[in-house]
């Protein structure tokens, strides 16, 4: 995964210089969240990595996909990444271009993960401390995990704050091991 990463982040810097060029940032980032999904779905991943499919052909099945949405920089894009054999990294290339266009945008992406649903009061409450302490904008989203049996975990970019109580009784497991 780290290599695929590593692989995709000049891809994802192009596209993200290039959106910014053109000022399309919505039109690459709707194309790249369309092309991981595209490439990552289980019969196109045979079709992409068939060596019987030629550039051309997987180009033009890609457009097809796309209809007439793709510009002219796009398809170039879409045809840099067929011929370096780089399509399968799609996803990752998304990924790594949504961080860039968050941090631009002055905004950072938190993933919550709670025992049970969160209510609007309570996304609220953790998007102003986040926001306090980034000082960015906070976009949440959140998944629910029983097996946390209470609490929640953030994930910010790097940081993750473990407030759960699995968490707390796998600390105190570890603790009274070691």
């Amino acid at each position: 995964m780290l290599a695929n990463t590593t692989i995709a982040r000049p891809y994802a810097k192009a596209a993200f210089e290039q959106a910014q060029q053109e000022g399309a940032m919505e039109q690459w980032s709707t194309l790249l969240k369309t092309l991981g999904s595209i490439v990552n779905a289980p019969q196109m991943r045979n079709v992409v990595n068939s060596p019987k499919v030629s550039h051309k052909q997987l180009l033009e099945l890609i457009s097809s996909v796309y209809g007439a949405k793709l510009s002219d920089t796009t398809t170039n894009f879409i045809r840099v990444l067929i011929k370096a054999n780089r399509l399968r990294i799609a996803s990752h290339i998304s990924t790594l271009f949504e961080e860039k266009r968050a941090q631009a945008e002055g905004r950072v992406e938190i993933n919550v993960v709670s025992a049970y649903e969160l209510d609007s009061e309570q996304t609220s409450r953790i998007a102003d401390v986040m926001g306090k302490r980034t000082g960015k904008k906070i976009n949440i989203s959140s998944v629910v995990d029983k097996s946390l049996i209470g609490g929640l975990i953030i994930r910010a970019g790097d940081s993750v704050i473990d407030a759960s109580i699995r968490g707390r009784l796998t600390k105190l497991r570890n603790d009274l091991i070691g």
